[in-house]
Formats: C-alpha cells, structure tokens, sequence
C-alpha cells in the first residue's frame, strides 16, 4: 500500500503537523543547521541559505518520486522542526536530520517518531527502517534503544540500527498513549 505523495504531504499528530518542506524554508533550516545547538550530531550545513535553497530544489525531484521526504515540523502553525525519510528502496528505508527546536512541544521527540513509523510502514507500507546515530550522540542513542530499534554494529563514529514494521505494530498504540493519546 504506497499512499500518493498527496497523502503524505501534511500529516498531523497530537501536538505535531509534519508539512513537505519548500525552497521559501531554507532560511528556517540553515539556521537550524548553524546553530550549535543542533548541529554536533549533522553533516555540515551548506555556505549559505542560497546554496539550502538549492539543495531543497534538487531534493524535490526525488520528492515526486517518493524517494525521499523531507518535513518541517510545526506546532500551532509555528516550525519547530525538521526531520527526513530517505533512501527509501523497495521495503527500507533510513530517517534521520531530526532537529527538534526550542519551540517544540513535550514529548515532541516521541511524537515525531511516531510519525515517521506511521508514514513510512503505515503510509508508504515499508518494512524496515535502517539507520546510524553517532556514537557520541547520547540522548539520540538512548531514545532509539527505548524504542527498541535494534543495535546492528558500530564503527568509530555510528552505531548502525533498524527497526521493524511489526515491532513497531505491536507497541504504536502504547507508544501514542504516552504521547497523549491514541493517533488512529
């Protein structure tokens, strides 16, 4: 079952909206990808909010083809956030450049996860998430270890991961529950 791009486009949670990211929020991502605050765990930014402009623009093309989803997170209409679902192949796929803002509601974390696993195994009916953390990255560890992604490897700089469908099925709504309530 691979929903339409129009399908994922806007999806919301309890406290969360996730919004296909456009070229007018690359000033918004380039701030949040300077700021040392986020960034210790990211590739480097690009130089400049030109160059984030173009990159979103390139990016658009594997958005149509639904190889890639790149989403700002907003909270009553204000961003708060982004997150992406990438090299998206037959039953896989990876998530990661999750930066949470300081205008993030509670429990934003949790939600934002909740609903990459509802896009992605929900929406897109993929299987299996694939995905690295930096081993220096503490809090990204232990939450993905919670959740009960699964340690694959590590090298000197990431811990390698995945998570499945099924598992994810089995606690979703108990994982919605601890947000606030059940997301149907």
């Amino acid at each position: 079952m691979a929903a339409s791009l129009e399908e994922i486009k806007r999806v919301a949670g309890r406290s969360l909206t996730f919004r296909l990211v456009e070229p007018e929020d690359a000033a918004y991502i380039y701030e949040l990808r300077q700021d040392e605050r986020y960034n210790a765990h990211l590739s480097p930014p690009p130089p400049s909010v030109a160059a984030q402009e173009e990159w979103i623009n390139r990016y658009k093309s594997r958005e149509r083809a639904l190889n890639e989803l790149y989403y700002i997170m907003e909270t009553k209409g204000e961003r708060c956030g982004v997150v992406r679902i990438y090299d998206i192949h037959e039953d896989t796929f990876t998530w990661g450049s999750w930066i949470l803002d300081e205008r993030k509601p509670p429990k934003a974390a949790l939600e934002s996860a909740l609903l990459i696993y509802d896009i992605a195994f929900g929406k897109l009916g993929l299987r299996l998430a694939r995905f690295d953390v930096r081993r220096d990255n503490e809090r990204t560890l232990a939450f993905h270890r919670r959740f009960g992604a699964r340690e694959l490897r590590a090298d000197e700089q990431d811990v390698f991961f995945e998570f499945d469908r099924q598992d994810f099925a089995r606690q979703r709504d108990a994982l919605w529950a601890a947000c606030g309530g059940v997301k149907s």
